[in-house]
């Protein structure tokens, strides 16, 4: 039986309706796995960073146990320091919920903050005294079983008997336990929970995340009102294409992690948008930057505009840390000449062409509030009497530093210097207390304090 042309047209436009279906189909199923790897590189990529430095952090930790030459001692300490804090970084980068692993969190943020309190004892030369020995051998004790537990978790991962699929899922403590008939993540909590209370609550590692997040206001947001901040962010006319990897329900922050591809640019951006208000969390954009173009003045400016642009006012530019032609800015914001350190932002800015290549708002998120100011009991001469008078001032003004207790102290802020060692000095605002002192590191990569 022949067919007429009309149907033979019409079963040629079935065929090819067909072809283009499953085409389609197959083109966003190959882009979907595509995403899917990106994401699983990026885990692997975070939790590798994260046991290394939990293994140098164990070294550490063991080799300050037998220094008794400070200065030695100093350095070590001021790595832990270090290493502890990049631990964290890259710990939050990890898709498993603040529950199973908040006992590591906060045994890394009491090691930040513990080396950070003996380093300053050691920097004025003052020796360690067998209480902090004893501490710092608990720390080892502890940071070496933390240590076993992600080498095995490591293993698990990288032979396959664990997928970060699993882990991503509500049932990843019933499947780990399936695996080895003992949960990795209740180890660590169960290694980790007798160190509690044992060290000091240093002042500044610790207050970042706090349960009040002040700063989080307005309504939760869809996925699609996510998706329109992320358009609002970047420009609708930049953008390539926009996919979101998941929502991270149990991260400090709730928020919808997207991937960005903007046009002709090959690799992907991430950016996090919290579902509280809307506010933008984390971007990251890891493209290359082959020179240096831009003066540090320069890069300030480009940052402190950036953030007025996404409603971020008031910031002023504190200290930096530069790697890679890629410049890291922390604002800080400033009220009425105060600076207030605890409403902190970060901004990393390209140098060769002043692109903002990534942003976090966690600390301002976290603490932003309109405050009063109204407990000044003690003038600026008086604060400056309670100085050491080898120290010469060479700034002066007013600022709100975090404590240990995650509350607020405002003070008098005193730069100055010491045979060319400058340090800053804060001085209680109502009871006239020197409240912290830190050294300020001049380095090849950056201003920093400790």
């Amino acid at each position: 039986m022949k067919l007429d042309i009309k149907s033979r047209m019409f079963v040629i436009v079935i065929i090819l309706s067909i072809v283009l279906i499953i085409s389609t189909v197959y083109y966003a199923y190959t882009v979907n796995e595509k995403f899917k790897i990106l994401q699983i590189n990026k885990y692997n990529e975070s939790f590798g960073n994260l046991a290394n430095y939990v293994n140098n952090v164990e070294s550490l930790l063991a080799k300050s146990t037998i220094s008794r030459n400070p200065k030695y001692s100093a350095e070590s300490l001021t790595e832990i320091w270090r290493d502890s804090n990049l631990a964290l970084v890259y710990l939050n980068n990890i898709p498993i919920s603040s529950e199973e692993l908040s006992q590591t969190a906060k045994f890394l943020n009491q090691v930040s903050d513990y080396s950070y309190s003996l380093s300053r004892k050691n920097i004025n030369d003052e020796e360690l005294s067998e209480s902090d020995f004893n501490n710092l051998r608990q720390l080892h004790k502890y940071s070496v079983k933390l240590e076993e537990t992600l080498n095995r978790l490591s293993d698990e991962l990288y032979s396959g008997t664990i997928s970060w699929n699993e882990l991503t899922k509500k049932t990843s403590l019933e499947y780990a336990q399936a695996v080895d008939n003992v949960s990795i993540f209740s180890n660590i909590s169960a290694n980790l929970s007798e160190y509690e209370g044992l060290i000091y609550d240093g002042a500044y590692s610790d207050h970042v995340n706090k349960a009040d997040k002040v700063g989080l206001v307005g309504d939760e947001i869809s996925e699609d009102d996510a998706y329109k901040k992320v358009q609002e962010f970047f420009g609708q006319n930049r953008i390539e294409d926009i996919q979101l990897n998941q929502f991270l329900e149990n991260a400090n922050i709730p928020c919808y992690d997207f991937l960005v591809t903007l046009k002709n640019q090959e690799n992907k951006i991430n950016i996090e948008i919290a579902q509280k208000g809307g506010f933008v969390v984390e971007m990251q954009n890891n493209r290359e930057c082959m020179e240096e173009k831009l003066s540090q003045e320069e890069a300030n400016e480009i940052g402190k505009n950036f953030l007025s642009e996404k409603g971020f006012d008031g910031m002023e530019a504190t200290y930096f840390t530069k790697l890679s032609n890629i410049v890291t800015i922390n604002y800080a914001y400033k009220y009425d000449d105060i600076i207030v350190y605890p409403d902190l932002i970060k901004v990393k800015i390209a140098l060769d062409n002043g692109d903002i290549l990534g942003i976090e708002t966690n600390g301002y998120l976290n603490s932003h509030t309109n405050r009063k100011f109204e407990n000044v009991d003690i003038t600026l001469d008086e604060a400056r009497e309670k100085i050491n008078s080898d120290l010469e001032i060479i700034a002066e003004g007013m600022a709100v530093i975090p404590t240990k207790w995650k509350t607020e102290i405002l003070c008098y802020e005193f730069k100055g210097k010491v045979d060319d060692r400058e340090f800053l000095v804060y001085i209680n605002c109502q009871t006239g207390e020197e409240e912290d002192i830190l050294v300020i590191l001049d380095t090849p990569g950056g201003t920093l304090t400790v």
